[in-house]
């Protein structure tokens, strides 16, 4: 039974360790995504504007989304990271 156990809990060592370590390099996440897109935005700003309708209370919740961003990197700069 404690053999059994043991081996039980060395593959879920090894599943944690193997999930933890493709989170540490970078594997299975879309920052690399995002980056991209940001760095298309710089070089052209027009591409990036959305030109279409606004959904109920959606421009209101940008517009404090957009603030809240603001005054957050404003104290994270005071602050000096």
């Amino acid at each position: 039974m404690s053999v059994r156990r043991l081996s039980l809990s060395g593959v879920a060592l090894c599943a944690i360790t193997l999930v933890s370590g493709c989170s540490m390099f970078g594997f299975g996440d879309d920052e690399g995504a995002d980056a991209r897109v940001s760095s298309e935005c710089q070089r052209s700003r027009s591409s990036c504007m959305y030109e279409g309708r606004y959904e109920p209370n959606e421009k209101e919740y940008a517009e404090q989304e957009a603030k809240r961003l603001n005054k957050a990197s404003a104290a994270k700069l005071r602050r000096g990271w």
